[in-house]
């Protein structure tokens, strides 16, 4: 009887740790490839969880992923979405405006940037507000966070002076803005950074900044240009902020980096704050690829700072195995329940380092103490061989709350590109 039980225990120990479903939300389709996905945990209800992607697209689920619905959204979308959910569970999906949907054909196309709430778990979305209108300067690269304890918002984003100029004089800069009731009235933009950068949208580029805001309302944000990441802080709710753009890491090769079968690979170094009830309540992590071990070798790395920003830890590359492999477009997110983190990227160790070998999986490494160890898991259930003739687009997302992790990515099989997810309980990942 006893090694009946050895063994049943077993048995249910490897089928927790197995592989996890993948679940295919959407598909390219005469012509249009979902793309950029983005994804929000419900920090009311974890069986709550809304993905959006390009263009203007929608989905949810409220039974913890066994089923899926599409919903409505502005028809102004223009697609590159950031969700987020705050502590009441109300969602907020963020978009570029497009009026005509024509995309880059339509002059209004970066005039701003919009956000919709959702009140009911992505089922139905509200009319649009939006923030950034400073015409004919143009609008994008934006990211949000929200206050862990208020319904209180916070963008940061690219201003370009005119996207896509190569004229010396045509600036990219950092702005800020907030919204203190969920989302109706946004405040006057700010300029954070003090060094800008050109308009080109190349690593010369003022890009990708990424909000924090911690449980005591200090916001933070990071960003990147020319191989360095730069460091904001206000500690007075938005209205002051450091009067010297911080460097605090290199970016081996910019942001944009390139990945065979990929093209351009779009590396936004992703900042975010624990606001768990833990010991680690506060620190600041921070995820991005770089490719200082060589053009062949694509690397995610992970640092952390206890000091609001003062001081950072020494990268610590993430994936396990031997170099020479791409890992590259790292998302992050700290459940703010438990303080774990977790991060999902692209890995291609399955290629065993050959030449033109561009089998690509989706690799999960998450922290259980606060980034001291981490361990890992594939969870992409089949590997797939990416051409540069069908992007995957520039982002892939993750969202952990309430002991549930959901990251969201794209992949390309058979010249289709789609957009995948899979719902994974703490419990079900290996300790060790």
């Amino acid at each position: 009887m006893r090694g009946l039980l050895i063994v049943l225990v077993s048995l249910l120990s490897f089928e927790s740790h197995s592989q996890f479903k993948n679940i295919k939300l959407a598909e390219e389709s005469e012509g249009y490839a979902p793309l950029n996905p983005s994804i929000a945990i419900s920090h009311k209800d974890p069986k709550n969880i809304v993905v959006g992607m390009s263009l203007n697209r929608s989905f949810y689920t409220k039974d913890g992923g066994i089923t899926w619905s599409q919903s409505a959204l502005s028809p102004n979308g223009g697609g590159n979405p950031v969700l987020i959910s705050d502590q009441k569970g109300h969602m907020y999906y963020f978009q570029r405006f497009d009026p005509e949907g024509k995309g880059s054909g339509n002059e209004a196309w970066l005039d701003h940037i919009i956000c919709q709430e959702s009140g009911d778990g992505g089922m139905k979305w509200d009319e649009e507000t939006s923030f950034g209108s400073n015409p004919p300067k143009d609008q994008d690269r934006y990211w949000v966070a929200v206050n862990p304890k208020k319904s209180i918002l916070y963008a940061t984003w690219t201003q370009y002076d005119q996207y896509g100029m190569a004229d010396p004089n045509c600036h990219s800069n950092i702005l800020f803005s907030m919204s203190m009731n969920g989302g109706n009235k946004w405040t006057k933009s700010v300029q954070l950074n003090q060094n800008p950068g050109n308009c080109k949208d190349d690593d010369g580029t003022v890009v990708d900044s990424s909000p924090a805001v911690s449980i005591t309302g200090k916001i933070y944000t990071a960003w990147v240009n020319n191989g360095t990441i730069f460091f904001d802080r206000s500690y007075d709710g938005g209205e002051t902020w450091l009067t010297n753009d911080i460097a605090i890491q290199k970016q081996s090769g910019g942001w944009s980096l390139n990945i065979p079968g990929i093209g351009r690979s779009h590396s936004k170094p992703s900042l975010v704050v624990d606001s768990s009830p833990t010991r680690a309540m506060g620190t600041l992590y921070m995820v991005y690829a770089n490719q200082k071990n060589g053009v062949s070798d694509t690397d995610v790395w992970f640092i952390r700072s206890v000091n609001q920003g003062d001081n950072w830890t020494i990268p610590l590359r993430l994936s396990k195995d031997e170099s020479g492999a791409h890992q590259f477009s790292p998302a992050i997110s700290v459940d703010p329940t438990t303080g774990f983190i977790y991060i999902v990227y692209y890995d291609r160790r399955a290629s065993g380092n050959i030449q033109g070998d561009l089998q690509t999986d989706v690799y999960l490494s998450y922290s259980l103490d606060g980034g001291n160890v981490f361990h890992e898991k594939k969870i992409s259930e089949t590997s797939f061989n990416p051409t540069e003739s069908k992007t995957l687009g520039e982002f892939i997302g993750i969202a952990a709350a309430g002991g549930m992790i959901a990251p969201v990515w794209t992949r390309s099989d058979n010249g289709k590109v789609s957009v995948w997810t899979t719902v994974i309980k703490g419990d079900e990942l290996p300790r060790k």
